[in-house]
């Protein structure tokens, strides 16, 4: 998951009746071009939603508050830090409660709910709990204008990473299946990440992800037959496993990348550890 020089660099906006999206100045191989901050509020109402407050930086916090105004709840979607640490600034300067599913981030608020619905000023959204990145990871559908807010499960480009052990592939694989049939039923059209650009092909992002990971397990386990190990709850023993796997499967992948690399392979080693 990195930005690349080949890409030209998002810098968020304006996005239907609803949505701002204000890029934080953090890019890097995990961010990407920076994290989204996403400032949704209902046409002609006074109080909005910041999704994902962001790092702590002062030129990124003025000018979320700047386009956001009067807040009304802030919510978080995982708890990494370049999406939290500007929550207990942004509290300071808005008195607004925070929500996220760990009640660790939660300020004068409850921990929120798998499908609960939240509705500040008009604005309508739907909390859907989707663990995988990380274990209190949640998403948010937005349905007047059916999109999702994926934080980190589904980003703007490239793939995101399952990093053993908050980050585990089943419920990684289990949330995928329950964004697609928000886009199968007809609620979603549109992602909107938490790094990168929107994807305006909720349903084709969603397949690629799938099909990226079991491709992915696919060459772990062909891994594992050449180097002669077998599957089985012993694959997490051995520290060293998972760098030699990485090396036969990510072959193809700049070595600065493999230390995030061997996170994502210990999560699939524990997926097949179990299957």
């Amino acid at each position: 998951m990195t930005a690349g020089s080949d890409w030209a660099v998002w810098d968020g906006g304006r996005f239907g009746d609803r949505a701002v999206c204000v890029r934080a100045d953090n890019p890097g191989p995990f961010t990407l071009d920076g994290t989204n901050t996403w400032v949704l509020r209902e046409p002609g109402a006074a109080r909005c939603v910041i999704v994902d407050p962001g790092p702590d930086l002062a030129e990124h916090v003025d000018a979320v508050l700047a386009e956001a105004g009067d807040v009304g709840l802030v919510l978080i979607t995982h708890h990494h830090f370049d999406h939290t640490d500007a929550v207990e600034l942004v509290r300071e300067r808005t008195g607004a409660p925070v929500r996220a599913v760990s009640s660790e981030w939660c300020r004068d608020a409850d921990p929120l709910g798998d499908d609960e619905e939240i509705d500040v000023d008009g604005l309508h959204l739907r909390a859907v709990h989707t663990p995988g990145h990380t274990a209190d990871s949640v998403s948010f559908v937005l349905p007047a204008e059916r999109v999702l807010l994926t934080g980190d499960m589904v980003l703007g480009r490239g793939t995101t990473i399952v990093a053993h052990p908050d980050g585990a592939l089943r419920p990684y694989f289990a949330s995928l299946e329950k964004m697609r049939s928000l886009v199968a039923n007809g609620e979603v059209d549109a992602v909107w990440p938490a790094h990168g650009p929107v994807q305006p092909d909720a349903g084709g992002v969603l397949d690629y992800y799938l099909a990226h990971r079991r491709q992915r397990l696919d060459g772990v386990r062909a891994a594992l037959g050449q180097l002669g190990v077998e599957a089985g709850p012993h694959l997490l023993e051995d520290e060293a496993l998972p760098r030699r796997v990485v090396e036969i499967v990510y072959a193809d992948v700049d070595e600065s990348m493999w230390d995030a690399a061997d996170w994502s392979v210990t999560a699939q080693l524990a997926y097949l550890a179990t299957e």
